[in-house]
């Protein structure tokens, strides 16, 4: 089952989506990547959900992959007296650690470590930024604050400090459960949420010992200060918009968003552009003209992968909302001008005799009439250098690992496949040449270049360009 598109799309499974026969409809209408978050449901949910991803990459024959979606911590206000209060602007709120009901001048905040990174003058924001304090004083144990936007508050609202770094793991007690778990039944992708630094991807590298790939989730604004040395250690990363959102200013959402996809695009790195693209679909069968237009902006952007969230979890129309992306994402690509536009982003550095020979590997495609081509790895990093260069014509990766196939799922362009290792020149070519055509992909005699490294099956720098043509296949 080929994909008549570049851009993947990221789906995400829960209460509404993630019964096999839902898995297997969503698959064929286009879901390329399979979320499951961790914020919600169990183990059991979440090992049910992986099974019927697996069912129904057997039944389209076309790799899926699994990105486990870690929670990260949590911030939240305690308990109001009668569950909540109002909070008026230009009033007074004492924040403080005890846990003694709170009302509309004092409530608790049982985080010691969001004390520890306050000062004078810092913006707290309550409720998804419903209410804004600012910090007039503060201690261990306490913060004084002024109200600058009220709102009513209830039990348990979340807590954010914009710009501020905080001084504990992504990764709590509940996250490194659900890491193992993802793990063992066999993840192909694990999002960190929280990222703050780039030490707190180094951890989660280390706890992951290459058993998946690890995806950095930009939601706050600190990691953007750290974009670079962050990037360096990541597979791939998300423009989680929602959480940005929270703790910036909406108007420089959009421009943190260029940024992030204009830096993975550099790297080489897989990005996915997430949060609200199609929310109205939660609750309607179509969505908004805005909602369109997000999408297509992203997929002019480039981005590797669109997301899903609430939209296929909970919502009323996920299978709607997964075909009403894809088919903004065909409609986009068949734009005369998407091409131009996208390139105006393209990362031309040759940083290598690798990069140099993928680069050439596009302009050869360019040179002339060229049904696809078809790149040998064995790590998945040849594969993601040449989608770097976004070329036109469809890429064929075949590999001899199932879980790097799986991988190649969220890179824009890549269609992944499994195929045992060359025996050699004429093997490799034979086989390329072959799936290209039973795929598909290119015609009796249709020019196919062939990218590769060898020694065959060893992982290293692709050092081989090769011209073939596609053979007839017989008709039985």
């Amino acid at each position: 089952m080929i994909r008549a598109r570049h851009a993947r799309i990221v789906a995400t499974l829960g209460p509404a989506s993630r019964a096999p026969d839902q898995v297997l409809a969503l698959a064929r209408a286009g879901v390329d990547v399979f979320r499951l978050n961790f914020s919600h449901g169990t183990h059991e949910d979440h090992a049910a959900a992986l099974a019927a991803v697996r069912a129904a990459e057997e039944r389209i024959e076309r790799p899926l992959a699994i990105l486990a979606d870690l929670q990260g911590p949590k911030f939240r206000l305690g308990d109001f007296q009668g569950g909540r209060a109002l909070i008026g602007p230009g009033s007074r709120l004492r924040l403080d650690l005890d846990p003694a009901l709170g009302d509309s001048s004092r409530v608790c905040m049982p985080h010691p470590e969001l004390f520890a990174a306050l000062g004078p003058g810092a913006q707290l924001l309550l409720d998804d930024g419903k209410v804004r304090l600012k910090i007039l004083a503060c201690g261990a144990d306490y913060a004084d604050t002024e109200v600058v936007q009220g709102d009513y508050l209830s039990d348990h609202k979340g807590v954010a400090l914009p710009g501020a770094v905080i001084e504990l793991s992504p990764l709590t007690p509940k996250d490194r459960e659900d890491l193992a778990f993802a793990l063992r039944i066999g993840a192909d992708w694990v999002a960190l949420s929280f990222v703050q630094r780039a030490a707190d991807m180094a951890e989660l590298r280390r706890l992951v010992e290459g058993r998946a790939a690890v995806l950095a989730k930009i939601e706050k604004p600190a990691a953007l200060k750290e974009l670079r040395p962050i990037l360096d250690l990541c597979d791939g990363v998300m423009v989680a918009r929602g959480d940005l959102g929270v703790e910036m200013d909406p108007e420089e959402v959009p421009v943190a968003q260029k940024v992030i996809v204009r830096a993975a695009r550099h790297r080489g790195l897989p990005v996915i552009v997430a949060t609200q693209m199609l929310e109205s679909m939660i609750h309607a069968a179509v969505p908004t003209r805005a909602e369109a237009s997000d999408v297509a902006n992203a997929v002019y952007e480039g981005a590797d992968a669109v997301m899903l969230s609430a939209e296929t979890a909970s919502g009323e129309f996920p299978l709607e909302a997964v075909t009403m992306m894809n088919r903004i994402i065909e409609r986009v690509e068949r734009d005369p001008n998407w091409p131009g536009l996208m390139d105006a982003e393209h990362a031309w550095a040759e940083e290598g005799e690798a990069d140099a020979l993928v680069a050439a590997a596009r302009r050869a495609a360019e040179s002339g009439p060229t049904a696809c081509l078809v790149v040998y790895t064995t790590t998945g990093t040849t594969a993601r250098r040449l989608a770097r260069e976004r070329p036109l014509q469809p890429v064929l990766a075949l590999t001899d690992r199932p879980e790097i196939a799986r991988r190649l799922g969220l890179v824009w362009g890549i269609e992944p496949r499994v195929a045992d290792t060359p025996k050699g020149l004429d093997h490799l070519t034979q086989v390329a040449g072959l799936m290209a055509a039973s795929l598909g992909l290119a015609e009796a005699n249709g020019r196919i270049w062939i990218l590769a490294g060898t020694p065959f099956g060893s992982p290293g720098a692709a050092n081989l360009l090769r011209l073939t043509h596609a053979p007839a296949l017989s008709k039985k």
